[in-house]
């Protein structure tokens, strides 16, 4: 009977935070942004990542995988992994520098960089698509906020100290 009892309490703890759970709510507009993305890549056979550093590479025509990692936000020992995968399917290529042998840049291969030509064309509609359906201001005011947010990660802020 006590066990019937407890099960059927509910319990609910009002935390003491006050502030909204912005991580959380970047990782749900991440995806709800991706959601319109994910079939155009599914259907070139291009992961997130991969679409990523494609991307970055697109900006950037030779990265070295560090820079890929902070620029794509993708953990060293996974970029090792992507990229190989990347390399052997055709998407990129890898070259050392001149004067330092354990140095590595990628490039897109001919290959990537016209798969990225194809895949863009559909990106860039699928943008105009949102942007209609939502509106210009919304994607210019969504994408200063993120980059003012992202620019004052240089800004001291003093930490919550645990005492």
């Amino acid at each position: 009977m006590t066990l019937i009892v407890l099960a059927t309490l509910e319990f609910h703890l009002q935390l003491p935070i006050r502030y909204p759970n912005m991580p959380q709510l970047l990782l749900k507009a991440r995806d709800s942004l991706l959601q319109h993305f994910r079939p155009i890549l599914n259907h070139f056979g291009v992961t997130e990542q991969q679409w990523r550093i494609m991307r970055a590479l697109n900006e950037s025509p030779t990265l070295e995988p560090r820079e890929l990692c902070n620029i794509c936000q993708i953990s060293s020992p996974s970029m090792s992994g992507i990229l190989a995968r990347m390399e052997e399917i055709g998407l990129v290529g890898r070259s050392k520098f001149e004067g330092d042998q354990r140095r590595r840049k990628v490039h897109l291969s001919e290959a990537g960089a016209s798969l990225l030509m194809q895949m863009g064309k559909l990106i860039d509609l699928q943008y105009a698509h949102l942007e209609a359906a939502y509106g210009k201001q919304v994607f210019e005011d969504m994408r200063r906020t993120l980059e003012a947010f992202i620019a004052l990660e240089t800004l001291p802020v003093a930490p919550a100290i645990l005492r």
